[in-house]
């Protein structure tokens, strides 16, 4: 259970800490997370390791009750490398997405993460390939799903399947711990391909007007204008690629550990919303598609042999790497688009310091710093929001 208490800048503004806050309210008290989770692993075989895993975990706030995990897990008896998981189960791509909430050391994940990976769960099935624990071998894991596309369920939510495509989702990674046991690391690569269906009739992508002005233009590829046959739907392009890395180091200090990931790729969205779709629904806007980029790094330094650590993390998400500064929101002429406050760049730089009063109670202070891109030609965005949050969080877990 994460209860925690917040305060922002200023009031109802858009926030990647937890959600965006309500029209008037510039603190709260909220139950960020509010979990159960179910399940049972079976008897270890002669060999060693277990051949089935049921998974069913809840979470139950003050907003609804939502699922996060439903799914079965079965290992092959012979050789245990080759394991087949089906049901909502962590999206393989990347490592912050699948990392515990419960562990991390920053109240959310990135922004990015956030938009593109909403709730980090798939709805699909996924082969992976790892040798049991007794393997020379087993420091090496490769994850290969195929999803709905649709992410998780939210609170009230429905991501029950809208189309015929289906989506990859892959991480190939290694874990390793030196012969001392005082230097830990681990090394990811990923990457995903897919879409969705939309019934829109309008693909527009970067481009310039007639005046030389960035923007968007028609993508006449992408879809032709007017009735599409429903046997011939038009679907958009999701494609991202990332790498990750960790490390650990136990000294004289304490434990310091650094993590970083970078992701790339081109993201399919909205006129108002670079958000992956997180409904049944299929999208009926025009679609916009974007080249992104985005990153995070942390720095976690565990203070001797005290329950503090301290924890400073930056990250950045630019979702229209086309576009730049004064560039964003400039009218258009003629069939091009303008572009808005969808493609601004977000910053963040967060410093926290959690405390461990035993292994099954944590208390995290934190502060976000938000530094937006900033247009002379966008309303609301000519200079830095105020949107800094700072949170404090009691977690108990058990």
């Amino acid at each position: 259970i994460q209860p925690q208490f917040q305060m922002i800048d200023s009031a109802g503004q858009l926030s990647a800490a937890g959600g965006t806050f309500q029209p008037g309210t510039t603190n709260r008290f909220m139950v960020r997370r509010g979990r159960i989770k179910f399940q049972y692993t079976s008897d270890p075989i002669s060999k060693g390791f277990s051949i089935s895993q049921y998974v069913l975990q809840f979470d139950v706030t003050e907003r609804g009750v939502v699922i996060k995990d439903a799914y079965a897990k079965i290992t092959d008896p012979w050789s245990g490398w080759f394991s087949v998981t089906a049901g909502v189960f962590n999206n393989p791509f990347g490592y912050e997405v699948a990392y515990s909430s419960s562990l991390r050391e920053s109240p959310e994940r990135g922004r990015m993460s956030q938009l593109f990976f909403p709730n980090e769960r798939e709805v699909g099935g996924m082969l992976t390939i790892q040798g049991p624990k007794k393997s020379k071998w087993n420091w090496i894991k490769l994850d290969m799903a195929i999803v709905n596309g649709n992410s998780a369920p939210g609170y009230g939510g429905d991501v029950s399947d809208f189309d015929k495509k289906k989506d990859l989702s892959t991480r190939l990674s290694l874990e390793r711990t030196c012969k001392s046991g005082k230097i830990r690391y681990g090394l990811g690569v990923s990457y995903y391909d897919g879409g969705y269906r939309i019934d829109s009739t309008t693909v527009y992508k970067h481009g310039v007007d007639d005046n030389g002005t960035k923007g968007f233009i028609i993508d006449s590829k992408a879809v032709d204008n007017g009735v599409v046959a429903i046997d011939d739907r038009k679907f958009t392009n999701r494609q991202y690629m990332g790498g990750d890395g960790q490390i650990s180091l136990d000294w004289k200090a304490g434990t310091t550990t650094l993590k970083a990931e970078y992701i790339m790729g081109d993201q399919p969205g909205i006129s108002t919303d670079s958000k992956s779709p997180n409904d049944k629904n299929a999208i009926t806007k025009d679609t916009y598609q974007r080249n992104f980029n985005g990153a995070y790094f942390y720095f976690i330094q565990s203070i001797m042999k005290t329950p503090f650590q301290a924890v400073v993390k930056y990250d950045w998400y630019d979702p229209n790497t086309d576009l730049k500064g004064d560039e964003i929101g400039k009218s258009m002429i003629g069939s091009a688009k303008a572009s808005n406050a969808t493609d601004i760049r977000y910053d963040t730089w967060g410093f926290g310091l959690l405390y461990h009063f035993d292994s099954n109670i944590r208390v995290m202070a934190y502060y976000d710093m938000v530094t937006n891109e900033t247009s002379a030609n966008l309303s609301g965005y000519t200079q830095d929001r105020p949107d800094n949050v700072f949170t404090l969080r009691m977690q108990v877990k058990f």
